[in-house]
C-alpha cells in the first residue's frame, strides 16, 4: 500500500510517500480501506519532535480515519465487513491507504453524512461537544471562543450560539473571522493585534484552545466566578487560571459517546464542520506546511483513491 512515512524528525519535507507492506487485522481488530484521514496541529508538532509524545521511527502519523471495513480479525463479527466507519487508531497509522483499528473504536457513519464530515468531526466534534457539556453556556451569556476559525473553535461557535449565548469569535485572519460570523458569532476580534481585548465586554465563559499570551489575555476578560475551559497550547504554555474563576474540566465520559453525538448533530443538520483544505494522501507534507503557516480555515484532510 501507499503510506506517508516519517523516517526522521524535521520539517514538513520529512513526510515522504512510499510503498510499505499492507497491515493485517489481528484479534479484536479490523482492516479499513481509508478514504479520508484527518490532519491535526498536534501531528505537526510530533513530526518536528516538539509534540506530547515521541514515536519510534519510522512512523506513520495520523489518528482519525474514515472508510470501509475490508476484513475482520479474530473475535470480530464478519457483519462489519463492508460497513462505512470512522475511527481513531491509537495515535498512528492514518496517513495510509489501509489502516488497522480496534473494533471497539469503530463508529458507524450515519446515513447521508459524507465521510469527510465524519472525519472532520471525529476528534474535533467530540472535543467541542465535551467542552460545551462541561462549561454549559447559557442563553444571554457572553462566550469567548479562541481560534474561532479552526476545527474545534468553529464547532464551539455553533454549539454556544445554539445554546443562546452571545459569542465573541477570536481569530487571526479576516477569513476566519468572517467564518465565525457566519456560524453565529455576534462579535469577532483579531487576537494577534496588540491590546486585542480592549473594548470587548466582560465574558462569562472562555474556551481557551491557544494558551500563552492569548490565553492570559482572554482570562483577563472573564468575570469573577466565570468559567474557563483550557484545552490547548498552540500559542504557548497552557493558561493557569487563578482562584478568581472556575476552571471547567473535560467531562469524564466515553469519548465515543461524544463523537456519536457530534455525528448525530451533523447528520441532522445542526452542526457543520468546516473543511478548509483537501489534499491527496501523498501531499501530507503540504498539509503540514499549510497548518503550520496558519493558512487553513477549519479542518485539513488527506484523501485516498480507492484501491
Amino acid at each position: 500500500m501507499r503510506a506517508v512515512v516519517l523516517r526522521k524528525f524535521g520539517g514538513p519535507e520529512a513526510l515522504v510517500a512510499e510503498d510499505v507492506p499492507d497491515p493485517v487485522a489481528g484479534p479484536g481488530q479490523v482492516l479499513i480501506e481509508v478514504s479520508v484521514a484527518g490532519v491535526t496541529f498536534v501531528e505537526t508538532q510530533v513530526r518536528a519532535d516538539r509534540g506530547p509524545r515521541r514515536p519510534e521511527l519510522p512512523a506513520i502519523l495520523g489518528n482519525g480515519v474514515a472508510g470501509t471495513v475490508l476484513a475482520a480479525g479474530q473475535d470480530v463479527p464478519e457483519s462489519l465487513v463492508g460497513t462505512q466507519v470512522v475511527s481513531t487508531l491509537g495515535g498512528a497509522g492514518g496517513y495510509a491507504e489501509l489502516a488497522v483499528a480496534s473494533a471497539g473504536d469503530l463508529i458507524p457513519v450515519p446515513g447521508g453524512l459524507p465521510l469527510e464530515d465524519a472525519v472532520a468531526l471525529l476528534a474535533d466534534g467530540r472535543t467541542a461537544v465535551g467542552l460545551v457539556r462541561a462549561a454549559a453556556p447559557r442563553a444571554g451569556e457572553w462566550v469567548l471562543v479562541e481560534a474561532a476559525g479552526g476545527g474545534v473553535g468553529s464547532l464551539l461557535v455553533q454549539l454556544a450560539h445554539a445554546a443562546g449565548a452571545r459569542v465573541i469569535g477570536a481569530a487571526s485572519s479576516p477569513d476566519k473571522r468572517r467564518l465565525a460570523e457566519r456560524l453565529g458569532a455576534e462579535l469577532t476580534v483579531d487576537y494577534t493585534a496588540p491590546a486585542w481585548t480592549d473594548g470587548l465586554p466582560a465574558v462569562d465563559v472562555v474556551f481557551d484552545g491557544v494558551g500563552g499570551a492569548i490565553g492570559a489575555a482572554a482570562l483577563s476578560l472573564l468575570r469573577d466566578g466565570g468559567r474557563i475551559s483550557v484545552y490547548g497550547m498552540a500559542g504557548g504554555p497552557m493558561t493557569t487560571p487563578g482562584d478568581r474563576v472556575t476552571q471547567v474540566p473535560f467531562p469524564q465520559v466515553d469519548l465515543r459517546e461524544l463523537a456519536k453525538e457530534a455525528l448525530a448533530h451533523a447528520a441532522a443538520g445542526r452542526l457543520r464542520p468546516t473543511i478548509g483544505l483537501r489534499l491527496p494522501l501523498e501531499s501530507a507534507a503540504e498539509a503540514h506546511a499549510a497548518i503550520e503557516a496558519r493558512a487553513v480555515t477549519g479542518k485539513t484532510l488527506l484523501l485516498s483513491e480507492p484501491r
